[in-house]
């Protein structure tokens, strides 16, 4: 279905260019939504099923096959505002890292992880993101679900289940946005997390090549990147991936990868974990669409 829609409509959209692992196939139609009523407009003249939604890309492996259906884009849903002293209203496109520097600028506290999150605030809701103690549940006030028919519906937190890396909604829906609860801090105290937070992450993550973020879930009681490095395979390389030397619990394209490659390095580091430790590592990304090559 094409319409004259503000935004961009595509079809046979290469992916790879809207993640992060810089690799996948297409998407039958992409639709980046000028905004938020052109998205309920989109879903009410009834779009091209099945729908699958699409943030920064991170956190996500899409095969090489690609995605049937439609991509539903959310960079341009990127209102962040305040809504008092102490509340942040933010759209599902707005990114972590803003969402960080927003509350530190005006001296609020406990967002600072958000800095180390490369994702969007709706991937952030859908999955609880979380780093360095932080959690995105630990700060929503309610947020907005939009269903099939382009229906927004306001839910208050107590109404949702969230766990580690793991939210169960009440009612089927897509987040589009949230309100975030986010208390006053000493003057300067946002900032200067915040220069820790990336600092720490650019001592011991990847920054600057390809990745998802974190591959696996941390097992009870431990770290899925020991596990991993225990087994030996830092460095440990298929194709054009490989198992980070810098942080085990990440896998890095940096040769050109397939997503083929990435999956079955996702497979080997499960299997080799679990038959040297007796633990099965659950993955955090996302992995969706068809195996078969990518059609040219």
């Amino acid at each position: 279905m094409h319409a004259p829609w503000r935004g961009a409509y595509r079809r046979g959209e290469s992916l790879a260019r809207h993640c992060s692992w810089r690799c996948g196939g297409p998407a039958d139609h992409y639709f980046e939504p000028a905004d938020r009523e052109e998205l309920k407009a989109y879903l009410a003249s009834n779009g091209i099923d099945p729908l699958f939604w699409l943030g920064l890309g991170s956190n996500l492996l899409i095969r090489d096959g690609g995605l049937r259906g439609t991509v539903i884009s959310t960079a341009n849903l990127v209102g962040c505002e305040w809504r008092d002293d102490t509340h942040l209203y933010a759209e599902a496109g707005v990114p972590c890292a803003r969402i960080a520097r927003a509350a530190a600028a005006q001296d609020r506290a406990g967002l600072e992880f958000l800095a180390g999150i490369p994702g969007t605030l709706g991937g952030a809701l859908r999955m609880n993101a979380g780093a360095l103690g932080g959690e995105t549940w630990q700060f929503v006030a309610w947020a907005e679900l939009i269903d099939r028919r382009g229906a927004v519906t306001r839910i208050d937190r107590e109404q949702f289940q969230a766990s580690y890396r793991r939210v169960r909604q009440p009612q089927p829906g897509w987040f589009i946005a949230a309100l975030l609860h986010v208390p006053l801090s000493a003057q300067g105290e946002g900032n200067e997390r915040i220069r820790q937070v990336l600092a720490q992450r650019g001592a011991s993550q990847p920054t600057g090549k390809a990745s998802c973020g974190s591959v696996f879930k941390n097992p009870p009681g431990d770290y899925a990147g020991r596990l991993i490095e225990s087994c030996g395979l830092k460095g440990f390389r298929i194709g054009g991936c490989e198992v980070s030397p810098v942080h085990a619990n990440f896998i890095v394209n940096d040769a050109g990868a397939r997503a083929a490659d990435v999956e079955h390095m996702i497979r080997h580091v499960q299997a080799t974990v679990r038959a040297h430790t007796g633990v099965a590592l659950e993955t955090e990304v996302q992995i969706v669409g068809d195996a078969g090559e990518a059609s040219a």
